[in-house]
């Protein structure tokens, strides 16, 4: 087992790797900007190094200079987190190369499923269900027309090397095509350097339900259940919960299957997430993300498992402490991303912390490194904390998500709480109903 742990990330998600470390003895190392210097988890890892100014490419993103910082504390692994450079398959190759170990896939396969098609066209492969679209990119609006007629519309254009929502351009008739294929190819190279994008059927009603997967790099790999994440704002989650009100057992144990035997047969090693648009009973994968999810709490609340001590353990050569039998869902879990933004209009809100309080009981978890005096800087992601909460049933979980919400304090800066109280007042949120468009039109009607 490793003997010191570098954390290769900041916030919440830094802590949260932290305490898995000390919780198996392990020493942690953090690092951090010029900005973060009184961050949570600087104060709370066993040594701390600085990396650079407060911009994160000089310094989260520097790989240089957390390679150097792995040398100068003697750090024999390094955990990426989520964001930052998780999914950069330089990267992990830059710390294979000095020695290091990952915590995670390896670059291959983070490379593999990091291209939009590369990672369609293996899933496909591997027998898992797929989005009707063209085959491969697509070169010109000409070859983007015919596919539209062909398809059928709505049709939807993603940049191959895209995320979080950049990228995707929606065409829901012939009229609209020209604009959204231009649109996604110059968000595409203006935000990943690639302009090439690809064209699939837009399904109408979808929810996003995404597997939990995790693998030992040696041919063995479980599903822990799904994820729903369809209440978004701009393609981006704001509330998450396992199991997926929509979902049957059947229908669990059928796509669980699916995934876990796709990623054995590439040996894949630890956490990763297949990502599903789901309609009329039938799964389309979008994508694979090849690192700890934001909402792994979930998962790990109604399995009772750590999935950052599993992480560390199969990147250290362990078996996995638990096999696909293991795995029984207790209860039902709900998280909610608070976000320093200013509503109706999200507007980022740094600033100081003048009083903060984390709610507490039975079935509550508070994922944050906020703090009384903190002050929040401007230049990086506005999640600020998750709340997380487990109940024996979807209704017990909603009424202790109005519990916490009610006890949670963050004074000083805007944030987002508001938004999580005035849903749970809608019957469409209690009884489960509604798509990844539900959000985005509650919003229109409500806080525009």
């Amino acid at each position: 087992m490793f003997e010191k742990i570098l954390i290769a990330n900041r916030g919440e998600i830094a802590l949260r790797v932290i305490r898995a470390c000390r919780e198996m003895g392990i020493k942690s190392v953090a690092v951090h900007s010029t900005a973060d210097a009184d961050a949570m988890h600087v104060r709370m890892a066993d040594e701390s190094v600085c990396i650079g100014p407060p911009s994160g490419t000089q310094s989260y993103l520097s790989i240089p200079a957390i390679i150097a910082a792995c040398e100068v504390t003697g750090a024999q692994a390094i955990h990426p987190g989520y964001g930052f450079l998780s999914e950069n398959a330089n990267f992990v190759q830059v710390v294979e190369d000095h020695g290091i170990t990952f915590i995670g896939p390896t670059a291959e396969h983070i490379r593999v499923m990091g291209d939009k098609i590369t990672a369609k066209d293996t899933m496909i492969k591997l027998g898992v269900p797929c989005v009707p679209g063209s085959d491969g990119g697509v070169p010109d609006l000409a070859a983007a027309k015919k596919l539209g007629e062909e398809m059928g519309y709505p049709v939807i254009i993603k940049a191959t090397a895209g995320g979080g929502g950049r990228g995707m351009k929606v065409a829901k008739t012939a009229a609209d095509m020209e604009e959204a294929f231009m649109t996604a190819r110059a968000e595409g190279k203006a935000a990943f350097g690639n302009d090439e994008v690809y064209i699939e059927k837009y399904l109408t009603t979808p929810r996003h339900i995404e597997i939990q997967v995790f693998g030992d790099g040696k041919g063995n790999a479980v599903h822990l259940g799904e994820r729903d994440c369809s209440l978004q704002r701009r393609h981006q989650k704001v509330f998450e919960e396992a199991p997926g009100p929509s979902i049957t057992a059947e229908e669990r144990a059928k796509i669980g299957k699916v995934c876990a035997d796709a990623v054995a047969k590439i040996n894949y090693i630890g956490a990763g997430t297949i990502e599903f648009l789901y309609e009329n009973g039938e799964f389309y994968f979008i994508e694979m993300n090849t690192r700890l999810q934001v909402e792994h709490p979930v998962t790990e609340a109604i399995f009772g498992v750590d999935l950052v001590r599993e992480q560390i353990r199969v990147a250290a050569g362990q078996p996995m402490s638990f096999g696909q039998n293991d795995l029984e869902i207790n209860g039902h879990s709900i998280e909610v991303r608070i976000n320093a933004e200013k509503l109706p209009n999200f507007a980022p809100c740094p600033g100081k912390i003048t009083a903060y309080h984390a709610p507490g009981g039975l079935g509550v978890r508070m994922d944050s490194a906020l703090y009384d005096g903190y002050s929040i800087p401007p230049y990086y992601d506005s999640l600020i904390g998750k709340l997380i909460v487990h109940g024996r049933g979807r209704a017990e979980a909603l009424a202790r998500l109005d519990r916490a919400l009610g006890e949670l304090i963050v004074d000083g800066i805007d944030t987002t709480l508001p938004l999580f109280s005035a849903l749970l007042q809608e019957d469409d949120i209690h009884t489960g109903n509604y798509n990844i468009h539900w959000l985005e039109k509650w919003l229109e009607e409500n806080m525009s």
